[in-house]
């Protein structure tokens, strides 16, 4: 998968430690239960860490998520390492969010300590900013 797939549209690039942590389980149910919202702005949303491909679809199927959860697995934190958010100590990518405008520019982003969920307040209000400049944008045109 590439970014490149979504251009026209924002992404929102959620990078967590590991499928099956507390944490993590409580942030990926969240974004689960705000998807329809995040939806709202036309925004895909997509989990990344380093477990495996059949670890995530045991970990989604699990817990009925509903979006993609893309392993970044080998080359073991390629992506994560692009982001700057890999930790190399722990092996694992820091649990950090990205929105990403529709022509592939990030837009915001925010790492948050590894031992809290970052919540969906701040996507939903770069996704709103970011609705608010290309209304601009378009009305100056």
């Amino acid at each position: 998968m590439s970014l490149r797939e979504f251009r026209g549209q924002p992404v929102i690039l959620a990078f967590y430690p590991a499928d099956w942590s507390p944490v993590c389980g409580d942030q990926m149910t969240l974004y689960n239960e705000v998807l329809e919202e995040f939806q709202a702005f036309q925004a895909e949303l997509l989990g990344l860490s380093v477990d495996g491909a059949w670890c995530h679809a045991a970990y989604a199927r699990q817990n009925k998520l509903h979006f993609p959860l893309l392993a970044d697995f080998e080359p073991k934190g390629e992506v994560a390492r692009a982001y700057g958010v890999y930790d190399e100590k722990e092996g694992t990518c820091e649990r950090a969010l990205f929105v990403i405008d529709s022509d592939g520019i990030i837009h915001w982003s925010y790492v948050s300590p590894i031992g809290v969920n970052p919540g969906a307040n701040g996507i939903l209000s770069a996704l709103e900013e970011l609705k608010s400049k290309n209304e601009m944008a378009e009305a100056t045109k």
